[in-house]
């Protein structure tokens, strides 16, 4: 069956939704699977390690209805790839065009949500009844998480028929240890060589809780003196960040590393002790999953999560990882993660049952079976 995925997120762009549809998408027999994105720089050298075809379009015009344009690319797609069925990644705008595509030419559809297009869906009653309209017409909605589906459903309860869940798969290469040398590179570039690392991989923004560690990092200090928070990502919290850390005298307790490519991630998972990332509800927005504590647990590094959303089905608290609430104080959170550093067997254990978990639950193989009709 020929499908054509349509995204508005997509590497090279970094963040978990982009990560998420380009692991599907290779996860797909290639030769029946095209991919349409919008432009962005590197896409094509990007692209080009691909086995799969990707289209890179401007999807929108200037004039409203701006995503009118979008319709016309996906029906030129559909005739020419001989498109048999259509991915929609996101409910609305994207999801509107399949539901036009089907309306005129019976190409079916499934919808897959990553958590704030739900939001923006039912934003008002115009977009809520555009959102069921896609959803009435689609042949099956797909979530990232049970919590996911759970607040949908609760604005739109008459899809529960509809909806399930395909939890987002870890790469396989987190699971491998990089060469000893690359490891020792790092610590000497990032002056880690005896500091207790502890790293966070997110966009800088709200809901991630970056702004929470900063200030509790020097409770964490006391205890563990030697510790090294290391950072990879970027966002809009960037520059709070650094006068946080420049106010407090937090210079020599932290490395920024800034963002980087999602093929890169690896050495630095396996470069940490302990992986925190205090996610957190932020008005009215929960986490989907967390894509970054599935990787964490895939390459064997301890995980403290933050509760918010489906964080809870990626870590299993004190099974897989430890969960901790912000809200709940910094002290309880500054002890967490400093139990966590000086009791290496408990964490060591989390970490196996992790590992462990991810190998069986949470790769593709298991995953798909869930939209198998559909593929």
């Amino acid at each position: 069956m020929k499908k054509l995925i349509i995204t508005l997120e997509y590497p090279p762009q970094v963040g978990g939704i982009a990560t998420y549809i380009e692991q599907f998408a290779k996860a797909l027999v290639p030769e029946q699977t095209v991919v349409l994105a919008p432009k962005q720089k590197n896409g094509n050298e990007f692209d080009a390690g691909q086995k799969f075809k990707t289209i890179r379009k401007n999807l929108y015009w200037f004039l409203w209805p701006c995503w009118l344009k979008l319709f016309f690319i996906v029906r030129k797609i559909v005739k020419q790839e001989k498109i048999e069925i259509i991915y929609l990644h996101h409910i609305l705008p994207v999801g509107y065009i399949g539901y036009l595509i089907k309306k005129f030419y019976q190409i079916p559809y499934l919808v897959f949500s990553h958590g704030t297009d739900v939001e923006y869906a039912t934003r008002s009653p115009w977009k809520k009844n555009l959102a069921q309209k896609v959803m009435q017409g689609a042949e099956q909605i797909i979530f990232n998480s049970e919590s996911l589906k759970r607040r949908l459903l609760a604005r739109l309860p008459d899809f529960t028929n509809k909806c399930t869940v395909l939890y987002p798969c870890p790469e396989s290469i987190f699971y491998e240890m990089p060469k000893a040398e690359v490891i020792a590179d790092l610590k000497t570039q990032y002056a880690l060589e005896g500091k207790r690392v502890m790293l966070s991989i997110s966009r800088l923004g709200e809901g991630k809780g970056i702004t929470h560690l900063v200030r509790i990092l020097p409770r964490i200090l006391q205890q563990i003196p030697n510790l090294v928070w290391l950072i990879v990502g970027d966002g809009p919290k960037r520059d709070y960040l650094i006068k946080e850390i420049q106010k407090n005298n937090l210079q020599n307790a932290v490395r920024f590393i800034g963002s980087i490519p999602h093929n890169e991630l690896n050495k630095f998972y396996h470069l940490g002790e302990l992986f925190v990332l205090l996610t957190h509800p932020d008005e009215g927005k929960e986490e989907g999953i967390g894509l970054v504590f599935l990787e964490a647990q895939a390459a064997g590094i301890p995980v403290i999560a933050g509760k918010s959303g489906g964080v809870e089905e990626g870590v299993i608290n004190g099974e897989t990882g430890i969960i901790v609430d912000i809200y709940q104080g910094d002290k309880i959170v500054a002890d967490s993660i400093c139990e966590m550093l000086k009791n290496k067997e408990f964490a060591k254990r989390l970490s196996i049952n992790a590992q462990v978990r991810m190998k069986n639950d949470f790769n593709w193989e298991n995953q798909l079976q869930v939209i198998k009709q559909w593929l």
